[in-house]
């Protein structure tokens, strides 16, 4: 059978197709429509496969390993910053190993599209000392699912699976098996002595796990996936990796004429690596994000070939690469360029019209005008544009969950007032900890947990913390005295002003909570209802 997939598409089926039982995530561009694909098949449905959001990565990871701990077949799925928020279990995950088998994907962002950094996840791959995967087409994505696996599981190791924006948005045509595989049994295979990281334990699994390292070289040599393509031009040769290698394809329709090492699973190939350093007299290292192998075949080292990349300017240092980018680094020329049209006004992202977020700002610009000195620190979301005009309303934006603890943080400095400003769905994140932190030390700061009723940025999925925010304010210790729900709407503006005028000369902590749901999922709900 064959469908017309996204990338992700493709990861999400072939996960199903592969025997899944659960998959864990938080939404994040461009890793979400993974996880939503999930949960509209029908054959997740009927084989009552996990799909619910988790919380965060870190929760997602933690209940994958749990689903393998009883035998059975997880995937986590996290854009690159949400590998940080988990990186303790993740990094961990090597040492316990795995009994059900555990794909971690991560979906990186090179050229920043939606996301405050490039960070590029192989490296965490190589940090961790577990097997990484990274397809160059659709087709690929599908596939090496059920080879991770059945890696997974035949190695005892998660395997983290990185893709880009680029191949995580396109489309292509995917030929899928006509029947999925049966998921696992439950099993208690998992042996605790493992699963237990304390030291003693810990220490003879680091022993198992590093000596794997020459297994798991070899095996990407062997992998279908990492092949060498001889060319009769040997002044020249190309390492391409992931989707960088369809681009170099995209480049050569009738063939590339230079030798070409294709490298879609890590740890680096070293002794294919060595052959095209030997056969040609320049290699042109071309990869998606950082030059994570350019740097490594430096260090394998090349004979006499002029190793060239990222590093040495023939390839951008930074953002997304394309084929016209390979071409020149090749030295073809370049078809016609189009340059944006003058005429075209640029579009800057905004807030929705009707939008609450844009409320919750008039009102506290309008509060803040008799306190020239006030810091307003942001989080991740819808909200963030608050820094941009016409509100200018926010003055940090660090990582998610980081408002409340710098607002805390800037306060134990001396700062006043010491604002947070942050979203529901990020406030269930990561910002509950700090929020603790805050009550726990009687921080002289006004939290803002601006409610859209939905995790609006990555397209209006479930918000774990839905109609629970006043409770967990309450249980982590916030007096009712404090703790207020406003609807901001215009006509609501004098009240909403009162309530942020009076909770800032408060010296304690203090959460107001503006409530209105996302102008988008509103309209999508009328139209639900009307079409019933």
């Amino acid at each position: 059978m064959k469908k017309l997939l996204l990338g992700d598409e493709a990861i999400a089926q072939g996960a199903i197709d592969a025997g899944l039982s659960g998959v864990y995530a938080y939404p994040g561009t461009p890793s979400t429509e993974i996880t939503e694909y999930i949960q509209m098949s029908p054959v997740a449905a009927e084989r009552n496969i996990h799909r619910r959001w988790s919380t965060n990565e870190k929760t997602a990871m933690e209940a994958a390993l749990g689903m393998s701990y009883m035998g059975k077949r997880a995937l986590v799925c996290m854009k690159h910053v949400g590998l940080n928020v988990c990186a303790d279990p993740f990094v961990n995950s090597a040492m316990t190993g795995t009994n059900g088998g555990i794909v971690v994907l991560v979906a990186d962002d090179p050229s920043m599209h939606s996301s405050q950094d490039e960070q590029d996840s192989r490296f965490y791959g190589k940090f961790a000392m577990i097997p990484t995967l990274e397809p160059s087409n659709q087709q690929e994505a599908y596939d090496m699912m059920a080879y991770a696996y059945d890696l997974s599981e035949q190695l005892k190791l998660p395997v983290l699976m990185r893709v880009t924006t680029r191949m995580a948005h396109s489309r292509a045509v995917v030929e899928i098996k006509d029947e999925a595989r049966p998921q696992n049994e439950l099993n208690y295979n998992a042996q605790a002595s493992s699963w237990v990281l304390l030291p003693a334990f810990a220490r003879k699994r680091n022993d198992i796990v590093t000596a794997q390292q020459p297994m798991l070289e070899q095996m990407a040599v062997d992998s279908i996936y990492n092949r060498y393509e001889d060319g009769q031009d040997r002044k020249m040769g190309v390492i391409a990796s992931g989707i960088a290698y369809n681009y170099l394809k995209e480049c050569f329709p009738e063939g590339c004429p230079f030798p070409v090492l294709k490298i879609s699973q890590y740890p680096i190939p070293k002794k294919l690596i060595r052959r095209m350093t030997d056969d040609c007299e320049l290699v042109l290292v071309a990869e998606e994000g950082q030059p994570f192998i350019e740097d490594q075949v430096r260090g394998v080292m090349p004979g006499n070939a002029v190793i060239k990349g990222r590093l040495t300017g023939e390839l951008p240092r930074t953002g997304e690469l394309n084929p016209d980018y390979i071409k020149k680094a090749l030295g073809m020329e370049i078809g016609e360029n189009y340059a944006p049209c003058e005429d075209v006004a640029p579009r800057p992202p905004a807030l929705c019209q009707g939008c609450g977020h844009r409320d919750v700002y008039t009102a506290l610009n309008q509060v803040l005008l008799q306190y020239p000195q006030a810091r307003v620190f942001g989080d991740i979301g819808c909200y963030t544009l608050g820094f941009l005009p016409p509100f200018k309303a926010i003055h940090s934006c660090v990582d998610m969950g980081a408002s409340i603890t710098m607002a805390k943080g800037a306060a134990d400095a001396g700062q006043w007032p010491s604002v947070a400003i942050i979203g529901d769905s990020t406030f269930t994140h990561s910002g509950m900890t700090g929020l603790l932190d805050a009550i726990n030390e009687n921080a002289d700061i006004t939290v803002i947990i601006s409610d859209n009723l939905t995790t609006a940025m990555t397209g209006g999925q479930d918000s774990a913390g839905t109609n629970k925010f006043e409770a967990i304010c309450r249980g982590l210790g916030l007096s009712d005295e404090h703790l207020h729900v406003v609807n901001p709407i215009p006509k609501n503006m004098p009240e909403i002003t009162r309530i942020l005028d009076e909770e800032i000369n408060y010296h304690g902590p203090s959460v107001i909570i503006p409530r209105r749901e996302c102008m988008q999922t509103l309209q999508r709900h009328l139209k639900q209802k009307k079409n019933k």
